[in-house]
C-alpha cells in the first residue's frame, strides 16, 4: 500500500518570527503531521554566541520554548512531531528545557537531539591535518586571518532527524542542520526512503527550500501586490510530500496570503546559488523543477532530479572583526555633493586623517529631489562608517567629532542621531571540510547515542555560470524604455558576503527576451556598485527565471556589511526599478 503524503508545516522562518504561528497552524481545519521551525541564519550563530557568553546555559533560540508551551499538549494528543534547528549552539540545553516544560505541563513526550555540527574546538586539529578551511570565494586559508574563530558549525543533513523519528522521538532538537533538512528528515522517515533515493531526496530539498522561510512562500515579501487577495498577514506554508517526492505547497484555508506559482517561484530563487543546489544528503537540480497550479492555494512541484552529494560539508565560521561606528549627517537642498565633500574634509582633519582607521566607508545617499514639495524630500544622507581593532578609535572620539562640527560645517548641518560608542562586529567565513571528519550523531530519547555516517561519495562539481547568450526567438518591433519590473518579479538575499538576485517573468513568452537581454554586463550596468565585482549568472528556463550571484557585494558578511541593506533584501526590487528597453509587445 502506498503511504499517503506527509504534511509538513513551517511555523518559523527566523529567530524572531511570529510567536503565534504554531498555534495558528494547529487551529486550522487541515491536519498536519510535523511542525518545523527554522531559526538559524548565518548571523544568528553569532547572536547565540554572545548570549552564551553572558549565560553558559543559553545559546539556543529561546522563543521556541514559548511557542512549544502553546502547542505541546495538542501535538501530543494528535501525534504531531516537532522538528527544529532552534538548538543553535546548545541543542542539549534546549532539549533539557523542553523536558522540564513537558513535565510542568504534564505532557508525556520524548525528545531527541541531533548534534555534531559544532567544530570550533576542532579547527586547530583540522588545519594541522591539512584541512585549510579556505574561504569559498577568495580561496584564502583561515590561518592567514590570524584570528581565533568564535563559532564554526558544519551544515548537517536530514538522516539524523530521520533516525530520531524512527526511534520514536516526538521532538527533534537540532543544531546547525541545513534549512531543507527539516523537511528531508521527516519525509525520509515517513516514506522509508533509502540514502540513495536521489530524485526523491532532491525533491524533498526543494520542498524544504520553499517552506523554510515561512510566509515568504505564501505572499510574504512578494513583488506583485495585485495578486494578493487580502491585506492580512500571510499564513505559514505546508508541504505535502508524496512517496515519489512530488509535493504540493499549500496553507491552512482561511489564512492570509496566497499560494501560486509566482509565490513559490519567488521563494525558490531566494538565496539561491547555482542550479545544482548542494546539500549533505543530495544535490537537488533546481533547473529540473516543474511548477503547476493545481487549484486555489495549491501548487504542485514535480520533475525534480537529484544526484549524489559531495564528500564535503559546508562549515560556517564566525570570528571577531573588530569594532565599528557609523554616523549619518543630513544634507539639505542645493550643492549636496559639495556639502558632502566639505563635511568629509572637516571631519577627517579633526580626527587626524583616514589612515589611522583600519577601514573607512563613506556613502552619499541621494534621497533628495529638485524643488522638493517638502523639507524631508530635499534631504540626502552622508553615512560615514569607521572600523578598527581598537574600540577607542571608533568610539565616542569618532562620533563626538561629528557632533562637535555642528556649528562649523556646511549650511543646514544636523546629524541623524546622537554620538554613540563603537560596537563589535563579526566576520563570516564559509569553508569546506571533509564529511568524514564531522561526527553527525543523534542522542535518542532514552539516551542512547548513534552515529549517522556521511553519504557523500564524490567531490563537488561546480556548474559553470552562463554568460547570457540569446535564448529562443528574438522579439521584433518597437521597444519602450520602462522599469524592468513591469515584466518580471525579483527576490534577493544574502549568501555570506555575496548576494543573489533571482528574476522571473510573469509570462512565459517574456522569458526568452529576458534571458537574451539580461547578461552579466547588463547586470553590471543596472547595479553600478557591482561593476568591479564578479557576477555569476545561471538560467532556470523551466521557472522562466535567471539567477545572479554578486560576489563580495556584502563585504565579509551581514555582521560586517556597511550597506544600508546589509542582507540585500531590497536589491532585487532595486533591479526591478531600473529602466531598460522592453519590447512593446511584452508591455
Amino acid at each position: 500500500m502506498i503511504q499517503r503524503p506527509i504534511r509538513i508545516a513551517n511555523v518559523s522562518g527566523f529567530f524572531g518570527d511570529r510567536l503565534v504561528a504554531p498555534r495558528e497552524m494547529l487551529d486550522g481545519p487541515d491536519p498536519v503531521d510535523v511542525l518545523t521551525g527554522d531559526y538559524l541564519a548565518e548571523l544568528t550563530m553569532l547572536i547565540l554566541w554572545k548570549q552564551r557568553q553572558r549565560d553558559a546555559s543559553a545559546g539556543y533560540a529561546s522563543t521556541f520554548l514559548r511557542q512549544a508551551e502553546a502547542v505541546l499538549a495538542t501535538c501530543a494528543e494528535r501525534g504531531v512531531k516537532l522538528v527544529t534547528n532552534a538548538g543553535g549552539l546548545n541543542p542539549r540545553g534546549l532539549a533539557d528545557r523542553l523536558r522540564e516544560l513537558a513535565d510542568r505541563l504534564g505532557v508525556g513526550v520524548s525528545v531527541a537531539v541531533v548534534e555534531g555540527d559544532d567544530l570550533v574546538d576542532k579547527l586547530a586539529k583540522l588545519q594541522s591535518e591539512g584541512v585549510p578551511l579556505a574561504h569559498l570565494d577568495s580561496g584564502v586559508p583561515l590561518a592567514d586571518t590570524g584570528v581565533a574563530p568564535l563559532t564554526a558549525n558544519a551544515y548537517l543533513g536530514g538522516w539524523g532527524i530521520a533516525r530520531a523519528l524512527t526511534a520514536g522521538a516526538d521532538i527533534v532538537v537540532c543544531g546547525r542542520v541545513t534549512d531543507a533538512s527539516l523537511v528531508v528528515g521527516p519525509a525520509a522517515w515517513w516514506h522509508r526512503w533509502e540514502t540513495q533515493d536521489w530524485d526523491r531526496l532532491g525533491a524533498a530539498v526543494v520542498a524544504g527550500h520553499v517552506i523554510e522561510c515561512g510566509p515568504q512562500a505564501t505572499g510574504g515579501n512578494y513583488p506583485f501586490l495585485d495578486e494578493l487577495p487580502n491585506p492580512r498577514s500571510p499564513g505559514f506554508p505546508i508541504a505535502e510530500v508524496a512517496a515519489n517526492g512530488t509535493t504540493i505547497i499549500t496553507k491552512q484555508p482561511g489564512t492570509g496570503g496566497v499560494v501560486n506559482t509566482g509565490t513559490v517561484t519567488a521563494q525558490l530563487l531566494y538565496e539561491l546559488g547555482e542550479p545544482a543546489y548542494l546539500n549533505p544528503d543530495v544535490v537537488a537540480r533546481f533547473d529540473t523543477i516543474e511548477l503547476a497550479q493545481e487549484g486555489p492555494d495549491r501548487v504542485a512541484i514535480s520533475g525534480v532530479k537529484g544526484a549524489p552529494p559531495p564528500d564535503t560539508l559546508k562549515v560556517a565560521i564566525n570570528f571577531p572583526g573588530g569594532y565599528r561606528n557609523t554616523m549619518t549627517m543630513v544634507l539639505t537642498g542645493l550643492d549636496i555633493e559639495g556639502k558632502a565633500e566639505h563635511a568629509q574634509r572637516l571631519l577627517f582633519e579633526v580626527l587626524g586623517g583616514r589612515d589611522q582607521f583600519a577601514s573607512v566607508d563613506v556613502q552619499l545617499i541621494r534621497t533628495d529631489r529638485p524643488d522638493a514639495p517638502s523639507n524631508e524630500q530635499a534631504t540626502a544622507q552622508l553615512r560615514v562608517t569607521v572600523k578598527d581593532p581598537d574600540p577607542d578609535k571608533v568610539g565616542r572620539r569618532f562620533s563626538n567629532a561629528v557632533v562637535e562640527l555642528a556649528l562649523a560645517n556646511y549650511s543646514g548641518f544636523f546629524p541623524s542621531s546622537p554620538p554613540t560608542t563603537g560596537t563589535e562586529f563579526g566576520v563570516y567565513w564559509p569553508a569546506l571540510v571533509p564529511a568524514r571528519v564531522v561526527q553527525h550523531r543523534v542522542i535518542l530519547p532514552h539516551g542512547h547515542m548513534v552515529d549517522v555516517p556521511p553519504v557523500g561519495i564524490a567531490p563537488a562539481v561546480q556548474q559553470p555560470p552562463d554568460g547570457g547568450a540569446p535564448v529562443g526567438p528574438t522579439l521584433s518591433g518597437a521597444t519602450e524604455r520602462a522599469p524592468l519590473g513591469l515584466v518580471c518579479g525579483a527576490r534577493s538575499g544574502d549568501k555570506g558576503g555575496n548576494a543573489n538576485v533571482g528574476l522571473w517573468t510573469r509570462r512565459a513568452e517574456a522569458y526568452p527576451w529576458l534571458a537574451g537581454a539580461l547578461t552579466v554586463e547588463k547586470m553590471r550596468e543596472l547595479v553600478p556598485e557591482a561593476r568591479h565585482l564578479q557576477i555569476r549568472r545561471y538560467e532556470l528556463p523551466r521557472l522562466h527565471a535567471l539567477n545572479f550571484v554578486i560576489v563580495g557585494i556584502l563585504g565579509e558578511g551581514v555582521a560586517s556589511s556597511v550597506r544600508m541593506d546589509p542582507q540585500a533584501k531590497g536589491l532585487g526590487e532595486y533591479v526591478r526599478s531600473r529602466f531598460v528597453d522592453i519590447p512593446v509587445e511584452l508591455l
